[in-house]
């Protein structure tokens, strides 16, 4: 035997006392994170925590109001997989890390729980008018709709009332401790609502299967995606002409990029279930959003 067979034979048994790499952790983990609705989650919370930027909040508030805010949305998310859980395994939704035997709908309540203690005391380093409106629109809205609403003709109702908190939750806070002006509560709202039409259209015909009939499942995918752009379109327009002062070359061309964008969505061309109009929406909302943080410095 050569002395580097030796050698190789007098390392092999090391192996066999290091530790395994935690790869189950990791993955149960990645599974969790994965329930808890990712993209709107990271969406909401990087739009308000710019918006808290553009609006004068120093460093520090702005990482509590991001911190407090990824919190709610964090409940919000892993709250509608462990209320959906028995609907997401009837239509063998193997997205949902739940329906796919993934993960257990108690480990997702129990997260969505601790999440939401947690956005208690993040939401209260803004203060106490702040954190209050801010956990009203995550329970009223958020939890309220998974809970009970979403199976109502007013189901948009909840997601209008949580996004129209966010810019009060901004605003209440330091420096300005004031109420958002009305235009920036009905833009948000408006934005609120569209992402109900727009997160709602492709699950309707699996949602009327399993019992849900909310407002979108009961007008059908044809009037949602028309309301879903026009929804967002008045977001445009709102936060585009009602503002102080002129909206600038900036503003216009946005609401130009978004009227396009909305005629596009719209033309009756599109075959059914084509993706284009969900994906005008999408760029319609981006547009308001980009208008809504232009003017964060008027928002109080």
């Amino acid at each position: 035997m050569s002395p580097h067979d030796r050698r190789r034979d007098y390392l092999a048994p090391v192996s066999l006392y290091l530790p395994a790499p935690p790869v189950r952790a990791t993955h149960r983990l990645a599974t969790l994170l994965h329930s808890c609705h990712p993209e709107p989650a990271l969406a909401v919370t990087v739009f308000v925590t710019a918006l808290a930027a553009t609006s004068g909040r120093g460093p520090g508030d702005v990482v509590a109001v991001g911190a407090a805010v990824l919190a709610g949305q964090l409940s919000i998310g892993w709250c509608n997989d462990a209320v959906d859980a028995g609907r997401d395994t009837a239509s063998g939704r193997r997205d949902k890390p739940i329906a796919a035997g993934a993960l257990r709908s108690r480990t997702a309540a129990v997260a969505a729980v601790v999440a939401l203690v947690a956005c208690v005391p993040l939401s209260l380093l803004s203060g106490l008018a702040s954190a209050a409106v801010h956990l009203t629109g995550v329970i009223a809205g958020g939890w309220a709709y998974n809970l009970a609403l979403k199976r109502t003709p007013v189901s948009p109702v909840p997601y209008a009332v949580g996004f129209a908190s966010l810019p009060a939750f901004v605003t209440l806070g330091p420096p300005t401790h004031a109420w958002p002006a009305w235009w920036a509560v009905a833009t948000s709202a408006l934005l609120g609502v569209g992402a109900h039409w727009v997160n709602a259209l492709p699950d309707i015909a699996d949602d009327l299967v399993t019992g849900v009939r909310g407002l979108p499942q009961r007008l059908g995918p044809v009037a949602c995606r028309r309301l879903s752009l026009a929804t967002m379109l008045a977001a445009v327009a709102i936060v585009t002409v009602c503002p102080p002062g002129t909206a600038g070359a900036t503003g216009w061309a946005c609401a130009a990029a978004a009227g396009c964008a909305a005629a596009i969505g719209t033309v009756p061309q599109w075959r059914e279930g084509s993706r284009w109009p969900f994906r005008a929406a999408i760029v319609v909302a981006g547009l308001a959003v980009v208008q809504l943080l232009l003017r964060g410095s008027v928002i109080a």
